[in-house]
């Protein structure tokens, strides 16, 4: 008797802000029929990024929407690896005759290598395969030599930091990210001319193992076709792609780099739409807030505000409408170094004019 084939999976990793869930969001509305499974891992305590995803039902009632995203919430995923993302997958495992496809995202601060070395143990790696390692590139931040965007204040305290004497955290993130890939998405391509493109490509394909494809996408905009089924079997490969953070497998395993990075989580009551991103935008520059993520609560408005921030570039949408349970409150994540939550939320609810 013939068995079930292996269950491919997707993972897609990439910096703060490059598209990742952009790219996810587009693959889920041209899934052209396929069952896909979505692994969520946001880096913070608010599930943000599942939350978002979950509005992609593609013709499913809310019910089955929620059924279908598997939200990891705390931590990057080569922490957890060993915890909530093996019970997960033996879910998946277990309905993966109603699965065409697993997609998980991982935070932007996580490595993906321990994640696909995790599908060499014999309960997962009998039952699924890596598909493929596809990371995301913000394209202009690279251009920039920044990686991330706006970064300015990570590199002022790299610079302050007597630990850090020759590589930013960030690059060596960034390289380890590239060095795991089978396949490589330029996005934000259509922000820069041709040159500025080609240089961006040059300097990504130094980093890049022989053979791995580079693509341009612009939203993360790319047919299904370029993105799943390429069969790269990542697993049974990843131990020979060497990282800057191999040194940490054993007795350091826990010791990353990014341990350096702080998520908070605030709470705000309804708030004033351009007053809550002055607010924002003063903070980043005080704190060296890398990424804001969150929902905001308007005063009169009856939709939800999306609000999505890379440094000081801030992007807004009303995403849907309140629900009649909900509390219309602001909720934000905050992600960068040595953040101080309550001096955090004092300053932002000075700035809006509330008392906690």
């Amino acid at each position: 008797m013939k068995t079930l084939a292996k269950l491919p999976v997707t993972i897609v990793t990439g910096f703060l802000g490059s598209g990742k869930t952009t790219l996810l969001r587009h693959m889920l509305d041209n899934a052209e029929g396929r069952r896909i499974a979505v692994i969520v891992n946001e880096f913070g305590e608010l599930g943000i990024d599942g939350d978002i995803l979950k509005q992609c039902t593609i013709g499913c009632t809310e019910e089955e929407a929620l059924g279908r995203v598997y939200e990891l919430a705390n931590g990057c995923l080569c922490c957890t690896v060993q915890e909530e993302f093996f019970p997960v997958m033996q879910e998946l495992v277990a309905r993966r005759g109603d699965l065409d496809h697993i997609l998980i995202e991982t935070s932007g601060l996580a490595l993906p290598k321990p994640l696909v070395q995790a599908f060499q143990w014999p309960e997962i790696r009998n039952a699924c395969t890596v598909d493929a390692v596809i990371t995301v590139v913000d394209s202009p931040a690279v251009l920039a030599g920044t990686f991330a965007a706006f970064p300015d204040q990570v590199d002022a305290q790299r610079k302050l930091d007597p630990n850090l004497d020759h590589e930013s955290p960030l690059h060596e993130l960034f390289a380890d990210q590239l060095a795991s890939a089978d396949l490589v998405v330029l996005n934000k391509a259509d922000m820069l001319d041709a040159a500025a493109l080609a240089a961006v490509r040059a300097e990504v394909t130094e980093e890049l193992p022989p053979a791995v494809k580079v693509v341009e996408a612009s939203k993360g905009q790319l047919p299904i076709s370029v993105l799943l089924g390429l069969g790269a079997e990542s697993e049974l490969h990843i131990d020979g792609r060497k990282t800057h953070h191999d040194h940490h497998e054993g007795d350091d395993a826990d010791d990353h780099d990014h341990d350096a990075f702080d998520s908070i989580s605030i709470n705000l009551p309804q708030a004033d739409e351009s007053l809550l991103l002055d607010a924002l935008t003063q903070a980043v520059v005080q704190h060296g807030i890398l990424r804001v993520k969150g929902f905001a609560a308007i005063p009169g408005k009856p939709m939800r505000l999306l609000v999505q921030g890379v440094g000081t570039r801030f992007d807004k949408h009303f995403d849907r409408a309140w629900k009649t349970d909900e509390v219309r409150e602001t909720r934000l994540v905050l992600i960068g170094q040595e953040l101080d939550a309550a001096v955090l939320e004092a300053q932002l609810r000075a700035a809006l004019g509330t008392q906690g």
